[in-house]
């Protein structure tokens, strides 16, 4: 494996199409993915199975200290168990953000996440990857779009998946996740100083993929 490191950070709200074109666009550029959603996912999906409610205190320190996450080339074991499908819920959709607000859930998440940046080059998406994960990252995008564009890609990837769920209530769970990110104390959702920007709202899944990978090319070849 090459072992030089070379970050991207790719940061934006929920719905944005982070993790989707990341995964294509580290494909493409023969780079790492870290899927950092799917690991907060996979917390939240834990504490609350476990019936640990999103707040902090010696009962949420002793419950993240009993999970075991590990990343995998095209997944993550939750406790031994490979659990793809079930963090990908509404349910989680909709508790996630409480649990990923938490300091000590992103203080358990932030040092499995930086090591993977030591072991060659990596695309990585999330709410704060070049904020505060990766702030020396080599090139940082945000990847934006509208609330109601976001609503129906996410709608149809659940309804993809046999989810029984109304465009009403997946923009309302957009926003809600957009208000709680944005306003959480510990690392918030914004975009990282020197963050190149790009708007999916009007590009295919290939036009962005193809944007994104010459935003990451042009950095590396620097």
């Amino acid at each position: 494996m090459n072992c030089v490191s070379f970050v991207a950070a790719i940061d934006g709200p929920a719905g944005a199409g982070k993790s989707t074109l990341a995964r294509k666009v580290a494909n493409l550029l023969r780079m790492r993915y870290l899927d950092t959603g799917a690991l907060y996912r996979a917390l939240a999906f834990s504490l609350y199975s476990s019936q640990v409610s999103p707040e902090e205190g010696p009962g949420m320190e002793a419950a993240i200290a009993g999970i075991s996450v590990e990343i995998l080339e095209n997944g993550l074991l939750l406790n031994g168990k490979e659990v793809g499908k079930e963090i990908r819920s509404p349910l989680v959709d909709s508790i996630v953000s409480s649990y990923a607000a938490l300091p000590s859930v992103r203080k358990r998440l932030l040092s499995i996440q930086r090591e993977q940046g030591k072991h060659g080059s990596l695309v990585a998406d999330g709410r704060d990857m070049g904020t505060v994960v990766f702030p020396d990252a080599d090139v940082k995008i945000f990847l934006t779009a509208s609330d109601e564009v976001r609503a129906k890609r996410r709608l149809l990837e659940l309804r993809e998946r046999g989810e029984d769920v109304t465009y009403e209530e997946v923009l309302q769970t957009i926003r809600e996740r957009d208000r709680v990110d944005s306003e959480r104390s510990t690392a918030p959702l914004r975009k990282a100083e020197g963050a190149i920007e790009v708007n999916t709202d009007a590009l295919s899944i290939e036009e962005a993929v193809a944007a994104l990978a010459s935003i990451i090319s042009k950095r590396k070849g620097a």
